[in-house]
């Protein structure tokens, strides 16, 4: 699968104003989840369906706003209805990558919910 052409962003291929402002965050997510999984490449390959039916999909019922993971969500869902996506925030106090304390860590489940290790969070 040629990535680039299947994911084109560019205002001249994505129709609808949300669609076009998420289009290019979203092919970012997805070619990075096909990097990460073949197999999740290959179920985009075989669905028949174009990037713009996913961010159609993505947009249907989204007020005026939707969050960056919320997004990639129902992006990955459309083409793959049993995966997930989760995420890890970190953040470096000292800005150093290399501090020898290890990174708060804050990570978020399926359930929506945020949950930070109490080790992480008492080690001062």
């Amino acid at each position: 699968m040629d990535r680039d052409e299947y994911f084109q962003t560019s205002p001249s291929k994505v129709s609808g104003k949300r669609q076009k402002a998420i289009a290019f965050a979203t092919a970012e997510a997805l070619k990075c989840f096909c990097d990460q999984e073949p197999e999740f490449e290959q179920a985009i390959e075989q669905s028949g369906k174009t990037f713009q039916d996913c961010l159609n999909a993505v947009a249907d019922g989204v007020g005026s706003s939707i969050s960056d993971i919320e997004a990639y969500r129902r992006a990955v869902k459309f083409y793959f209805s049993t995966a997930t996506v989760s995420f890890i925030m970190q953040i470096e106090l000292s800005g150093d990558i290399r501090a020898a304390k290890p990174p708060i860590t804050m990570t978020e489940n399926s359930k929506d919910t945020l949950s930070i290790s109490l080790d992480d969070l008492l080690d001062f």
